[in-house]
């Protein structure tokens, strides 16, 4: 395997984007090539993606590796010659190079496997962006046995060969809210025959937007936005409901449950304030990313070592499913500098290839390293 090889399979990645849990040919192009190089795949229990395992000595620690496969529902407009041949769906995210990155790690570890006092398992996630498939993996049995987890991700705001390391929180929590106002409706021309909703939704919109504000500290780091609002349907009638959702993001536990109790009591207060019902559906999806410092330490070291730029990664509201693996045992989330015109999720990002080799280089070595010299791991 050379960076040539590797790079032609992240183009061909590229060119064939799959959204999260319809990643069939993904799975497929993985399996034929681990496969091939003597490289073992487990089944998950998910239609896509798989685990490929590297076993050196048995007895060892095990290390677990994870990249996620799916794409975005967005048109490409990148200008590549090598841009998503699949009208609306291209890799907007970077995880057509975290699978590649991976791929390359695997047939590096497997060069060198009879070597390795321990095992090294690769997950290839599907559906990153939509599900909780993280969660259900970790909660397979499959990775029971893994004493520290590592991914990487793109980040065009840092140059190729330059990674970017954090201990501690790094990437939020992410809940979704849905709040439905019920009333009386009537005509417009009458509003003392009703139970208005619209002031009542203008009330809670302002009232919520000063939880962060008023509830959370400044030094801590949270985010609520309410992104969607609906009611009535048309100049002279009094809508009888209303509904209105949105997102809270935080890198703080704790922050995270006093917003959350702050919404549910606003909401309650709809009620007494206003004369109509209100109800909330919270929804708590990943946990914030908290990097282990000791694991941060020692991917550092080891990438100094290898010739790469190391700098502190900014924190970002931004969720990943990562997190789920880190509630089976510590690890760390590390930026790959990827160079690029635009920030993810947008038609124009892009991924430089140069980047490619070195990380995957960098994660191999780090697997071995950690099998050759365990860090002080405690798994929760």
């Amino acid at each position: 395997m050379n960076e040539e090889w590797l790079i032609e399979q992240f183009k061909q990645l590229h060119r064939h984007p799959e959204l999260g849990n319809r990643e069939y040919r993904t799975t497929e192009f993985l399996k034929n090539i681990l496969q091939a190089n003597g490289i073992r795949t487990l089944e998950t229990g998910l239609e896509t993606g798989t685990v490929a395992v590297i076993s050196g000595r048995d007895g060892g620690p095990v290390v677990g590796l994870r990249a996620d496969i799916d794409a975005l529902p967005i048109q490409e407009e990148s200008g590549l010659d090598y841009a998503s041949e699949i009208p609306g769906v291209m890799h907007a995210c970077g995880h057509d190079f975290h699978t590649a990155c991976m791929l390359g790690a695997a047939l590096l570890l497997k060069e060198r496997e009879y070597e390795l006092p321990g095992t090294v398992k690769i997950i290839f996630q599907p559906a990153e962006e939509t599900e909780f498939n993280a969660r259900f993996l970790c909660r397979s049995g499959l990775l029971d046995d893994v004493s520290v987890f590592y991914a990487g991700h793109t980040y065009p705001w840092l140059e190729p060969g330059t990674l970017g390391i954090r201990p501690g929180p790094v990437m939020a929590s992410v809940d979704q809210f849905l709040i439905r106002l019920k009333g009386v409706g009537g005509h417009a021309a009458h509003p003392e025959l009703s139970v208005d909703v619209i002031p009542a939704v203008g009330s809670l919109i302002q009232s919520a937007q000063s939880i962060i504000s008023r509830s959370v500290s400044p030094f801590d780091q949270a985010v609520l936005s309410i992104t969607h609002v609906e009611s009535g349907n048309t100049w002279n009638v009094i809508p009888e409901e209303a509904m209105l959702e949105g997102t809270v993001r935080s890198l703080n536990p704790e922050v995270r449950d006093r917003i959350q109790k702050r919404l549910e009591d606003l909401t309650a207060s709809m009620e007494s304030s206003y004369g109509c019902r209100a109800e909330i559906e919270y929804t708590r999806g990943s946990d914030a990313v908290i990097n282990d410092a000791a694991a941060c330490e020692r991917a550092a070291a080891l990438a100094r070592s290898l010739g790469l730029n190391v700098v502190q990664q900014e924190c970002s509201m931004s969720s990943e499913d990562f997190s789920d693996y880190l509630s089976l045992a510590p690890g760390a989330f590390i930026r790959i500098g990827t160079g690029g015109q635009c920030d993810a999720h947008q038609p124009r990002f892009t991924a430089d290839p140069k980047a490619l080799f070195p990380a995957a280089r960098f994660f191999a070595e780090l697997a071995a390293s950690e099998l050759e010299h365990p860090g002080s791991v405690i798994r929760r």
